[in-house]
């Protein structure tokens, strides 16, 4: 295969790789893993039992949920008690005196009326008598209320059509007195036959009444006897339905024994099973919308934070893939051990997720790291439910929490291999604290052995975390190039062959690297921009004077200066060439990107002065001012800027007799303003504000290494006999 077909193959690849659809599908793959671990924990359990099986182990119900069957027993057996509601009529009594007396009246009148007939008929036929009597008494029926007629008989009506006169009317008084008595108590449907009895002791103790006539007036006066205490159907209804509100729903609990071991299943079991979704066959998409939803919110929630990782158009999403693998890992982690401590529980503290959160700290950052511990704690608490009756296991989730964070904040800010083992410690002391802390506040009694076990599982989680960090660190390094703290503090070492070739072949720029660095990292560390990476990028930025090393001041000890006796045109190649020879160096002793850039990029596109005013002043014709500067390209990061900035002032700083702190502060802020007005921070994202605060460091920091000496008695007696 030929070289120029692998390079367009890598070049096509890169497309690929860092494309927004690689990307997308990144995002996918983060969901993918967060659904697949935590699925198996949110498929409803199943018990595949029949009616009057015996059970093998407790039966828990998973949820709380109404019993309906039991609720709507319970408002019934509610309902039922309560009495019917009856309302007392106190109008019946004078209802029913008024349709005694209009009973009587009609006697009356037709008592008249054959008193007349009999007038004017001499001899009267008894048959049609008779016929006259049977007619009346069906003429009074109509007119009486239908309870009344059919209690009534013929004959008692028959009695007092044919009765005296005076006998009706005194009749008629006592009928009506004895009902508006009787009838003042209340009279309910069931009692009335015995209230009718009360009747007769009324009309037999009347000594005006014939004796004959009382049967017939007491037949007459027990029909008008009626109930006067009504059931009242809305009422009642009404009270039945507020008692059925009051009634409490029956919940079968989470948690809730719905069969014992070793007992059978009853009709009340198999339903309860069935209503909380236990029964084998059953199918509840309940779980897997939740836990879709969940893992939503949590890729959403990551997305918004992991867009700030998008890095610079060649690896556009190389910490994106980088999250990925690193998260992926974790979680796999942390399910390999949920399925352990399903033969042992305690084994659970052993979940080394502070490995995850440290490995993200130190090869992503620490915002990340820390949004990471969150989600680590949510997905573990699903993850960790199987003791639990509720979905999530928060006790179990604080525990992750907190030792995912104690990775992220004892790992401090130089994550150097002495760290990493010091933090695996920590995390180890901090997982056994919160483990003592949780056995303290569940009031579990747990006898020594098992609280051994658990602490000694969260010690060894810390250890674990350590080992599998140092272990793992070195290869997503170099697979990825990435430049972390640990490898800044091993390249920042004096013994390493670049910088031992930069202090032999130019003790003069190493010293100025030096100073380059202890300025570029103060300066760096107040904006909040990458110290270690400024101070270590500071040592290696004039590395391309090895080649041509007199050539630069600072290496000329007694020694002419060649540019003397050269042409400006020739110096100006000469100088403008140590920048990119650096980077040629760099990049074939294969040092991190980072530094690289730091090295090209540092002088930017800036004018080399001093030789483009010696040229101008030797030469007749108008000399183009961009053939007297640097190719570029300008600082693409704070920290390149900041490097420039602090590589111009020490030079300038060197130059000038007698600096004191007005003349530095003057300096600095010439130098800044003129690259800045030259545009050489227009494709870095540094703002006015910082370079202000990069001004008043770097000035503090010129002033604590050019301050005044006192001068010693010996010293002033020495310079006086010079002046002698």
């Amino acid at each position: 295969m030929s070289p120029k077909l692998i390079k367009d193959m890598k070049s096509k690849w890169n497309r690929i790789e860092n494309s927004k659809i690689s990307r997308i599908l990144l995002y996918a793959a983060l969901a993918f893993v967060l659904f697949i671990s935590m699925l198996s924990n949110v498929i409803p359990e199943h018990v595949d039992l029949e009616l009057n099986a015996t059970a093998e182990e407790d039966i828990q119900s998973p949820i709380r949920i109404q019993n309906e069957r039991e609720t709507l027993a319970r408002q019934a057996a509610a309902a039922a008690a309560v009495e019917d509601i009856y309302n007392f009529d106190t109008e019946k009594r004078l209802d029913q005196v008024v349709q005694m007396q209009e009973l009587f009246s009609s006697i009356e009148k037709f008592q008249a009326e054959n008193a007349r007939s009999k007038d004017d008929e001499e001899a009267a036929d008894p048959d049609e008598e008779q016929a006259r009597l049977k007619k009346q008494i069906t003429e009074l029926k109509a007119g009486l209320p239908g309870f009344i007629a059919s209690d009534l008989t013929d004959n008692a009506l028959r009695t007092f059509l044919q009765a005296k006169s005076s006998d009706v009317a005194f009749a008629k008084e006592l009928a009506t007195n004895t009902i508006n008595k009787v009838m003042e108590q209340p009279i309910t449907v069931d009692k009335i036959n015995d209230v009718k009895e009360e009747v007769d002791p009324h009309i037999l103790k009347s000594a005006k009444l014939p004796d004959h006539l009382k049967p017939a007036l007491i037949s007459i006066t027990s029909s008008a006897i009626t109930s006067n205490y009504t059931f009242d159907a809305e009422m009642t209804k009404k009270r039945k339905d507020e008692v059925v509100k009051e009634v409490e729903p029956v919940y079968i609990r989470e948690g809730e024994i719905i069969v014992e071991k070793g007992a059978k299943v009853d009709n009340d079991a198999l339903y309860k099973l069935e209503l909380v979704g236990l029964l084998k066959g059953d199918i509840d998409p309940y779980p897997y919308i939740g836990l879709g939803l969940l893992v939503f919110l949590l890729t959403a929630f990551m997305i918004y934070f992991l867009k700030d990782l998008i890095a610079g158009k060649n690896k556009e999403n190389l910490k994106i893939i980088l999250y990925v693998l690193l998260f992926s890992l974790t979680m796999v982690l942390v399910k390999l051990v949920s399925l352990l401590s399903g033969f042992y529980p305690s084994v659970a503290f052993i979940i080394p997720v502070a490995f995850g959160t440290m490995m993200i700290k130190m090869l992503i950052d620490e915002q990340t790291a820390i949004i990471s511990s969150i989600v680590f704690a949510i997905c573990g608490s699903l993850i960790f439910n199987e003791n639990t009756t509720s979905p999530f296991n928060f006790t179990f989730g604080t525990y992750i929490l907190i030792s995912s964070l104690a990775g992220v904040v004892f790992l401090g800010k130089r994550n150097v291999k002495t760290n990493i083992l010091k933090t695996g410690i920590y995390v180890a002391i901090v997982n056994a604290t919160v483990v003592l802390l949780i056995l303290a506040l569940t009031n579990g009694h747990f006898d020594l052995i098992s609280i051994v076990w658990q602490v000694g599982f969260s010690l060894l989680s810390g250890f674990l975390s350590a080992v599998l960090t140092l272990g793992l660190l070195p290869f997503f390094e170099a697979g990825f190039g990435i430049l972390t703290s640990m490898k800044l503090i091993e390249l920042s070492s004096p013994n390493h062959p670049l910088l031992r070739k930069l202090l032999m072949e130019t003790p003069g720029t190493y010293h100025h690297s030096v100073v380059v660095a202890n300025l570029a990292e103060a300066a760096c560390e107040a904006v909040g921009a990458n110290g270690l990476l400024a101070r270590v990028g500071a040592y290696y930025h004039d590395l391309g004077k090895t080649k041509r090393p007199h050539f630069f001041i600072e290496n000329q000890l007694n020694i002419e200066n060649p540019h003397d006796k050269i042409s400006p045109q020739l110096s100006k190649t000469i100088i403008i060439a140590h920048p990119y020879d650096g980077a040629e160096m760099l990049r074939e002793y294969k040092l991190p990107e980072e530094i690289v850039d730091i090295a090209e990029q540092h002088h930017g596109t800036t004018l080399l002065k001093y030789f483009y005013h010696k040229a101008m002043q030797q030469s007749d014709k108008q000399i183009e001012e961009s053939d007297f500067r640097y190719p570029g390209p300008k600082a693409q990061t704070k920290e390149v800027a900041i490097l420039g900035i602090a590589d111009a002032v020490e030079a300038a700083v060197r130059s000038m007799p007698k600096p004191t702190p007005v003349k530095i502060e003057s300096l600095v802020r010439k130098i800044i303003a003129d690259r800045l007005e030259d545009g050489q921070f227009n494709e870095c994202s540094i703002t006015l504000q910082e370079l202000e605060t990069v001004t008043i460091t770097i000035c503090e920091t010129l002033n604590g290494m050019f301050h005044s000496r006192i001068e010693y008695p010996e010293e002033i007696h020495k310079k006086k006999v010079s002046q002698a």
